[in-house]
Order: C-alpha cells, then sequence, then structure tokens
C-alpha cells in the first residue's frame, strides 16, 4: 500500500504558459504565498518540480522532494527522495516549507504525524494547499483486486479551515487564500446505486493505485442492464443536486508564520 501519491517521475514544464486555466491558477495562488526571498526552501511533493523551478530567483537553496527522486535538468534544484511522514532533516532546516497537493493523499492515521514533520523542519514560513472541501464520493472507484472502494485521485481526507487550524495548532495562519469554483457534490442515494452500477465514471486514469491493496484500478469491462439503469439513476440525481448547490472553492491554500517577524510574501 503506497503512503501518498505521486509515484511518477516527470520532466520539469517549461513555462507557466503550458498550464491549463485552473493550474495556472492555482499556482499563481501558491506562489503570492511564498515568502519573496529567503535562504532556503523545502518543496514537499515536487513531482515535476515545476514550482521549485519557480523559486530559484527567491532562494538560494531549493530541494524538491518527493517519494521517488524528482528527475530535473536544473542545477540550482536538489532532488530528494523522502516521506513527508518521516522527513530526513534537521529541526528548522528550512526558512520556507511548501507541501501543496500532498496531504490529501497521506493516510488519515498518519496525517498528523505529517504535518508536525512540515512543522519541525520550517524555521519561519510553512505553506499548504490540499483541495477544499472536496466530496470524496465524486469519482470513486472500486478496485477489482480486493473490491474495495476507493476516493478520487487517491485523495483519502477533506480539508477546510477548521480542519488545516487544527493540524497545524501550533502555528498561526497569516495568510489565507480560496482558488477556484467547483459543484462537485453527491448524495447517500446517488452513491448507493453508482457503487451497485460498478462506478464507471470513476477517476481510473489516476496514476494512484488502490488505498487498501496496493492494486493498479481497472475501469469496469463489462456492466449488466441493472447496472446501467442503476448509473443514469445516480447520474440524474447528481445532475439534479448540484444545479441547486452553490459553487464552492476548489482548492485552499494557507501560509502559517512560525514566531518571528513575518516574512514578506510575493508581490
Amino acid at each position: 500500500m503506497k503512503p501518498y501519491a505521486h509515484q511518477r517521475k516527470f520532466t520539469a514544464r517549461p513555462s507557466p504558459d503550458v498550464l491549463n486555466e485552473r493550474e495556472a491558477a492555482r499556482m499563481r495562488s501558491l506562489l503570492e504565498l511564498i515568502p519573496a526571498h529567503g535562504e532556503s526552501v523545502l518543496d514537499i511533493g515536487a513531482r515535476d518540480g515545476f514550482l521549485a523551478t519557480q523559486l530559484t530567483d527567491r532562494f538560494g537553496r531549493i530541494v524538491a522532494l518527493d517519494l521517488e527522486e524528482p528527475m530535473l535538468s536544473d542545477p540550482r534544484v536538489e532532488c530528494v527522495a523522502g516521506d513527508v511522514r518521516a522527513l530526513p532533516y534537521g529541526d528548522a532546516s528550512f526558512d520556507t516549507v511548501i507541501c501543496a497537493e500532498v496531504l490529501e493523499h497521506v493516510n488519515p492515521h498518519s496525517l498528523d504525524q505529517a504535518c508536525r514533520e512540515i512543522v519541525r523542519v520550517a524555521r519561519r514560513a510553512i505553506v499548504i494547499g490540499v483541495p477544499y472541501r472536496q466530496d470524496l464520493r465524486c469519482g470513486e472507484t472500486q478496485c477489482t483486486t480486493c473490491c474495495r472502494f476507493n476516493p478520487p485521485w487517491g485523495h483519502q481526507s477533506r480539508f477546510d479551515e477548521a480542519r488545516l487550524r487544527d493540524l497545524f495548532r501550533d502555528v498561526p495562519i497569516s495568510i489565507l487564500a480560496h482558488v477556484g469554483s467547483n459543484r462537485n457534490v453527491t448524495n447517500a442515494l446517488s452513491t448507493k446505486f453508482m457503487r451497485f452500477a460498478g462506478n464507471p465514471y470513476g477517476t481510473y486514469e489516476q496514476d494512484e493505485a488502490c488505498v487498501h491493496c496496493g492494486a493498479r484500478l481497472l475501469a469496469p469491462s463489462q456492466r449488466n442492464v441493472a447496472q446501467k439503469v442503476a448509473t443514469k439513476i445516480a447520474v440524474l440525481l447528481d445532475r439534479a443536486q448540484r444545479a441547486v448547490t452553490p459553487a464552492r472553492a476548489s482548492w485552499i491554500h494557507v501560509r502559517f508564520d512560525k514566531a518571528g517577524p513575518p516574512l514578506r510574501p510575493a508581490t
């Protein structure tokens, strides 16, 4: 079983211009929260290193960390394999620690430990990015190996302001931002119909494996008439609910500052 996602190795993207509109907005928000300068920064869950390479003019030392060592050609970025639950650094090793699109993948039983590790290695600023109030039933998949249900994209936890304050209870919030907009929501009845139907519309294109057994997730290849009818009912129920559901942000980004004079964010 994988402790959290982002298992692939990536090559860096050359420019923010290649990002789609949603990703570009998310990246701009993160960059605005990150301090304008500092000696060192740790990017946890760096993936392709895109964010890390945007910080080379702000920090003297940039470390990109993921479960598998990121594959970057930029000599200004140190690439390291590591786990957010047991970071291979001493206390207060980095001026700034960034952890975006990672905590939602961490097993809920390990989430407190992961957040304590982030706080431990940060000297001053901590920048966190996670999905906002995500309905983890939307896009649910079913593993053909163990037959258990999986949340979309391997996201195992749901976050809002209160949850983040609790996880990082020892450091105060200095900046909070909401990014994007969506109405992705479902209900217990629709979820029951969709599960009976085999969850055909789940996020099977994801790289993340089954959170229960680690097997690759595959879309159902055959479904009977009853399952197809159940799918249509579930889709109609969801469509009706979303029509009356207020939009919410797609992501929440939070900047925490440890003791000391506040660091100036980017402008």
